[in-house]
């Protein structure tokens, strides 16, 4: 993404401080521009790995996970078994879209109402458990609003796409 960069008059002598802070700032934004993709692939993988994890649990002993949702959690309106079933699918499905940036948004979406879910459906989570999920409440927000960023397969078919429309 570029930015347009504000038009300043300066002295152009040579090593003049301002100047030379201007150009120092111009070849930070790039770089911080190159390491941004990095940065929405990196924050996409954690939370990902965080949800999928979960789901791996969940699927490890069944019968201690309807359990749990029978005795622990209070999910709304949905029956145990359902709200197990439901709960461990999209940690499984959306996880996954989510790592691999197809349907990002929508994946981040998913995963952030879910989250807010947990929460409100946990009355002993603790102060720690809660940090924990407003941490990953946020870093879906951030792919939810920013998008899935230049390493993902939304950006790519996105392209694939405009290319065939150009055509």
């Amino acid at each position: 993404m570029r930015y347009a960069t504000p038009s300043v008059s300066l002295p152009r002598e040579r090593g003049h401080l301002a100047t030379r802070l201007i150009g120092l700032g111009g070849w930070a934004r790039r770089g911080l521009d190159t390491l941004a993709p990095l940065a929405d692939l990196g924050v996409r993988l954690f939370v990902a790995g965080v949800f999928f994890q979960s789901g791996l649990t969940k699927i490890a002993n069944w019968e201690s996970t309807v359990s749990l949702f029978e005795n622990e959690y209070a999910v709304p309106v949905l029956p145990p078994e359902v709200a197990a079933f439901a709960g461990t699918g999209v940690e499984l499905v959306f996880p996954v879209l989510l790592a691999l940036g197809l349907g990002s948004r929508f994946a981040a979406a998913v995963l952030f109402v879910f989250n807010v879910v947990a929460v409100l459906s946990y009355p002993d989570l603790g102060a720690a458990g809660l940090k924990d999920h407003q941490t990953w409440g946020l870093l879906l927000l951030v792919t939810l609003l920013h998008g899935p960023g230049a390493l993902s397969l939304d950006r790519l078919l996105g392209r694939v796409f405009a290319a065939r429309a150009r055509r």
